[in-house]
């Protein structure tokens, strides 16, 4: 049955190798074609339910199964009245036997192959490249027919995966089809939530073929997409010793609003105490916008209490700070200018390594460009596949990784990797990283472990920015006064009341 994906419910995905063995195990039990001819019917169905009216339908199919998937879907198409234009890039004499299959049952249904797609559609099928696919730029008809999809003004439903994404990555080729939706079959693959997956995948819809899910502790899920949830209520007889006092260092001159606005977040996310220790010893020591801030020098204070968020706005200064904070048994979020020292000084790496053998709760932040500096890579190589360079940066250092960006990978050793379905391009903003930060350090000092503290405050962080009006712009001022996880109706009314603040 296709369903629609509620991207908070916190589905399993399963990446390629994992998703050919349930298909093959499957296969074994079932007649031969069966999953094809249920692929078929499935994007027959989900056409017409989005696009009842169409008339002219266009199917590219490519020369693999998922082109056979298409032919099968023209097949059910005709059997519900709505006969369609098929294009096939396959070989007769190279073909896999599904495929062929589909074949011989199409052109025993009198459905013939149109040379080109001519005239315009209110309905476009993308059946070109599936899952087995390795990345490399389309050539000929297969580029034209790519294009082509991609100028139509008629809604596009992509087969299992946009033709050049990748399923594992979310990488693509810079040719590749942009849905406006894709129906996963048998399960949810990665790529179609991070990197460039979000923007070619549009609306996900899966269906599971008639298979029963893999279990839920099933240790070869590939990642997960992070489930919206909420904090336990707080007591009547808390206190602010309750919820934990966060520290920020950072702050350099000139820079010192990035520690300001993590600080802020920190805040409204719900810290007990907030403090603040700039690295500009010129800055004012009170925000009059926000009095609860406490603003301490940076010697004085005593990091052993408080929960540590350091690096936001701190340039080269931070760098003569980290050992002293790595080596407080607090817990840790480490952002930002603290990210590029560590980058460049082995010794501050072994400091931070140091901190799993003490069990001591860190959070690392980076952006992919400080994660590709600490992993010796480049920017591309991260945004090539987040998932393994979020992976990698956890089983080197040994702690939580938060590596921002499009559909944000949350990994940690021993814990599924997470990606976040929440976020759009209003958090692409000078400042919104911090907040994060700040987000971060409060619900470490609420006392969730690193792996939920990350989790819980990326998924909020996204939500706002997705809740807020499209006709304004979000700052990151705005976005540290909505850190509060709330429920929907709350998080509306705080909207509506900040949504107009000029900062």
């Amino acid at each position: 049955m296709v369903q629609k994906i509620d991207t908070g419910a916190g589905h399993a995905l399963y990446g390629i190798t994992r998703t050919r063995q349930i298909e093959t195990s499957a296969q074994a039990s079932l007649p031969p074609n069966t999953l094809m001819q249920r692929a078929g019917l499935a994007v027959a169905q989900l056409a017409l339910a989005l696009a009842p009216h169409a008339r002219r339908i266009w199917i590219a199919c490519g020369p693999g199964n998922n082109g056979g998937d298409g032919l099968e879907a023209a097949l059910q198409l005709l059997r519900l009245g709505k006969p369609a234009t098929v294009t096939w890039l396959g070989n007769p004499q190279q073909m896999p036997a599904d495929t062929a299959l589909a074949c011989q049952r199409i052109s025993a249904a009198g459905i013939r192959m149109a040379a080109e797609p001519e005239g315009d559609f209110d309905l476009c099928i993308d059946a070109l490249l599936g899952i087995g696919t390795e990345l490399r730029e389309p050539q000929g008809r297969m580029a034209n027919w790519m294009q082509r999809l991609n100028a139509s003004p008629a809604m596009v439903l992509a087969v299992d995966i946009p033709s050049g994404l990748h399923a594992d990555t979310g990488a693509a080729t810079q040719l590749h089809v942009k849905a406006t939706h894709t129906l996963s079959l048998l399960t949810l693959k990665p790529g179609l939530f991070t990197a460039q997956g979000r923007d070619a995948a549009g609306s996900v819809w899966l269906d599971p073929l008639g298979l029963q899910p893999p279990a839920a502790d099933d240790r070869q899920t590939t990642a997960r997409l992070l489930a919206r949830s909420m904090p336990a209520p707080r007591a009547h007889s808390s206190h602010k010793g309750s919820f934990g006092d966060v520290a920020v260092v950072g702050g350099a001159p000139g820079m010192t609003g990035a520690a300001l606005l993590a600080a802020s977040a920190a805040l409204h996310a719900g810290a007990g105490r907030v403090f603040v220790g700039l690295l500009d010893d010129q800055a004012p020591q009170l925000n009059v916008q926000q009095p609860e801030l406490m603003f301490r020098q940076v010697s004085q204070m005593d990091f052993s209490s408080m929960t540590l968020v350091c690096g936001c706005g701190g340039g080269a200064a931070i760098h003569a700070m980290l050992p002293a904070l790595l080596s407080t048994p607090s817990p840790l979020v480490v952002d930002a200018d603290a990210l590029n020292a560590m980058a460049t000084d082995k010794l501050l790496q072994t400091g931070l390594t140091d901190r799993v053998a003490r069990r001591l709760k860190t959070v690392l932040t980076p952006h992919p460009l400080e994660a590709a500096r600490l992993l010796g890579r480049t920017a591309h190589q991260v945004q090539h596949d987040r998932l393994n360079a979020a992976q990698a940066l956890a089983a080197q250092f040994g702690c939580t990784v938060v590596l921002k960006g499009s559909g944000t990978v949350i990994a940690a050793p021993g814990q599924i990797t997470a990606i976040n379905p929440t976020g759009n391009a209003r958090l692409a903003t000078a400042g919104t990283g911090d907040v994060l930060a700040g987000m971060v350090g409060a619900h470490l000092a609420a006392g969730m472990s690193a792996f939920d503290a990350a989790c819980q405050a990326v998924y909020w962080h996204g939500q706002m920015a997705d809740q807020w009006p499209a006709s304004q712009p979000l700052t990151a001022g705005q976005l540290a006064r909505l850190a509060a996880p709330l429920t929907p109706a709350g998080l509306g009314a705080l909207l509506s009341k900040h949504q107009n603040t000029i900062e």
